[in-house]
């Protein structure tokens, strides 16, 4: 379990593909705290390390992961957000952030007002019943209170700090990320539908 509060900016060195898994690795000072089989949200997608080496750690992706998710379209070198599982007696500082995109959005705009950024991302429509103004989404593992909520999209505000320590503040208008709604929000809804209600499955978004 995550809580959307970005550690550390690492940078992605290596893609490599083979046999339908996917190999990736990450330099990033955090590699001294893991250990094969330790958990890491990357971009909001929680991984399980498969090795070490230095100050790189390399975790490996498969099927549903790289058609739910933005990791089939990297390449290296490229930022992403890193955060480590949240410790049983530590705060919740962010919300509950389980690590499973639940859709790829994509960013319609972005623009400065006053000291804060404001991005608007349309929505993914089998999840955006899920969005609700002041409530909260993760985008790319970065933990965000919806400021508005339309019918077409949705709009973030960041504060300068999630913008210089987030890849978020790097992003622009066409770049897509992953989103995962409020995990409260999904069992809501299966607490008011019952077992007959939408399936994760069929709430999923497929963009490749």
């Amino acid at each position: 379990m995550f809580t959307g509060l970005v550690e550390m900016v690492g940078t992605l060195v290596a893609w490599q593909s083979k046999g339908g898994v996917v190999l990736l690795s990450v330099r990033t000072p955090l590699t001294a705290d893991l250990a094969v089989g330790s958990s890491i949200a990357i971009d909001g997608v929680c991984q399980t390390v498969v090795r070490t080496s230095g100050d790189v750690f390399s975790v490996e992706a498969t099927g549903e992961t790289l058609k739910r998710t933005t990791l089939a379209s990297w390449r290296g070198p490229r930022e992403v957000n890193l955060e480590r599982p949240v410790r049983a007696d530590g705060r919740l500082d962010g919300h509950l952030v389980a690590g499973h995109v639940d859709a790829v959005v994509r960013m319609r705009n972005r623009r400065i007002e006053s000291a804060g950024t404001w991005i608007d991302i349309a929505h993914a429509p089998k999840v955006a019943r899920f969005v609700a103004a002041q409530g909260s989404v993760a985008l790319d593992g970065v933990s965000l209170t919806v400021a508005a909520c339309h019918a077409e999209f949705f709009s973030v505000s960041l504060i300068p700090h999630s913008s210089e320590h987030t890849t978020l503040g790097r992003k622009r208008p066409g770049d897509y990320l992953n989103l995962e709604v409020d995990l409260v929000a999904r069992y809501v809804e299966r607490l008011v539908c019952g077992p007959s209600g939408t399936s994760r499955e069929e709430g999923m978004d497929e963009w490749v």
